[in-house]
């Protein structure tokens, strides 16, 4: 089977060169390519910055004098923005102190020119093998996560940390953040890679069903319940469950998953006798359970039990600089699914792209491109077409939780219009006691008072 072009160019090595020498740039390129690389050149500092997003260097190659910047601050600034990413410095004008003074700062290898071509070869292959963003394929258990923001590399850098413990894990971030893909890619890195990964969105189910799914049934338990159920946390046993929107669990689950935290220990619905699990427990949610704990809607200690080490995916909006790898990604592999001959996007397109704002985040990049692949008639993807798909998706679908919300709060502000602000009436028209029904207009930040007269 022949291998796609989009894929032996993701195996190709890329090299992004810097040197104000024009004819130098044109020598290396060719030597370069010869040798199978993919080479991206600039003719200073500032311009490699620029060319980084489209890129996607895994080594950059930089002169050490350049006019305006020069090789070492733009070595700082990709170590900035780029961690991981290894830097090979060439110079004329190399010296014992500078190269010891480079090497203690982090540049990878540091020659002197003219420099022996095999040994040029050599320091790339050494760079590639050790150095690398992790992230574009360093390590396995990322690898799905395509980044180079730092505000996301810090984010990974902390899950590794806590991936080789037993700790729970708290993940926070807006709807379409990627909050379940990091949860896969810890589990990823655990010693419980081996084991099950099993994922559950919370707020997608009514209270007797989630209960059900979760810690399973007897036969007869319940009306439809024709035969036992195992549930969700037997089935993560020896590995990981993933509780999706935990901050939209009801207050007499809360209390059950509590307990079986503190037992490791479930008992199914209509069973008498508890059994063991060895589940670790990843939690995320979009909503500051810090403040559902103080309004009384969330148990304080679940939150603590929950919250042992907390992550927090930055939106889209603050990792700019990974729009044009994600959207050439995505483009990528929904060409391939579709069989579309797409080459990439218009510079233009990536410009637009990149300033739009993503209230949906990665999800809503996803779609976009989505549309753009089904919609494409020409191999490059033109500017047009990207206005024409954000234009359609700047009111993306809500997730089901949302427009659950949404749809109890619009209930609660009709129920609170009808009685006028009573609320022990409107508490009896919901079939809920008062205690609970306040809960909920303090969830929505609904005041009786504004309803009465």
């Amino acid at each position: 089977m022949t291998a796609s072009p989009a894929a032996v160019e993701e195996a190709t090595p890329r090299l992004l060169l810097v040197d104000d020498d024009a004819s130098l740039l044109r020598l290396l390129t060719l030597r370069l390519e010869a040798n199978g690389y993919q080479v991206a050149t600039a003719t200073s500092g500032e311009e490699a910055l620029e060319t980084m997003a489209e890129a996607r260097p895994e080594l950059v190659i930089t002169d050490l004098r350049m006019e305006g910047m020069d090789g070492m601050g733009l070595f700082r600034l990709l170590r900035e923005r780029h961690p991981g990413l290894p830097v090979l410095i060439l110079t004329a004008h190399g010296s014992i102190p500078e190269a010891v003074e480079a090497t203690r700062e982090g540049v990878f290898g540091f020659l002197a020119k003219p420099f022996d071509a095999d040994e040029l070869l050599a320091e790339i292959r050494r760079a590639l093998s050790l150095g690398g963003e992790r992230t574009e394929g360093g390590e396995a258990w990322c690898a799905g996560i395509r980044t180079r923001s730092p505000a996301m590399q810090a984010v990974l850098d902390r899950a590794g940390q806590v991936a080789a413990t037993e700790a729970g894990v708290f993940i926070r971030g807006a709807s379409g953040t990627g909050k379940e893909l990091l949860a896969r890619a810890i589990h990823d890195a655990s010693p419980r890679a081996q084991g099950p990964f099993v994922a559950v969105n919370t707020a997608a189910m009514p209270e007797g069903l989630l209960e059900s799914e979760l810690f399973g049934h007897r036969k007869g338990a319940f009306t439809g319940a024709e035969r036992d159920h195992t549930g969700l946390f037997r089935e993560a046993d020896g590995g990981t469950l993933f509780l999706d929107e935990v901050g939209d669990m009801p207050p007499g689950l809360q209390v059950k998953l509590l307990r079986v935290l503190q037992e490791r220990r479930v008992r199914p619905v209509g069973g008498t006798q508890d059994i063991p699990v060895d589940v670790r427990i990843i939690a995320a949610t979009h909503r500051d359970l810090q403040a559902a704990v103080a309004a009384g809607d969330f148990r304080e200690d679940l939150f603590y039990r929950l919250n042992v080490v907390s992550l927090t995916l930055p939106p889209l909006a603050e990792r700019r600089e990974d729009i044009p790898l994600l959207a050439e990604t995505f483009l990528a592999e929904l060409a391939q699914r579709y069989g579309r001959e797409l080459t990439g996007f218009a510079p233009e397109a990536l410009a637009t792209l990149s300033e739009a704002p993503w209230p949906g985040n990665v999800r809503q990049l996803y779609n976009v491109v989505e549309q753009v692949v089904a919609l494409a008639t020409t191999p490059l993807v033109p500017d047009s077409l990207v206005r024409e798909a954000l234009d359609s998706a700047a009111a993306p679908m809500p997730t089901l939780a949302e427009a659950r919300r949404a749809f109890e709060r619009d209930y609660l502000e009709r129920l609170l219009t009808i009685t006028e602000g009573q609320v022990r009436r409107a508490a009896e028209l919901a079939g809920r006691n008062r205690t609970e029904f306040y809960r909920l207009l303090n969830r929505h930040g609904l005041d009786p008072a504004r309803f009465q007269g």
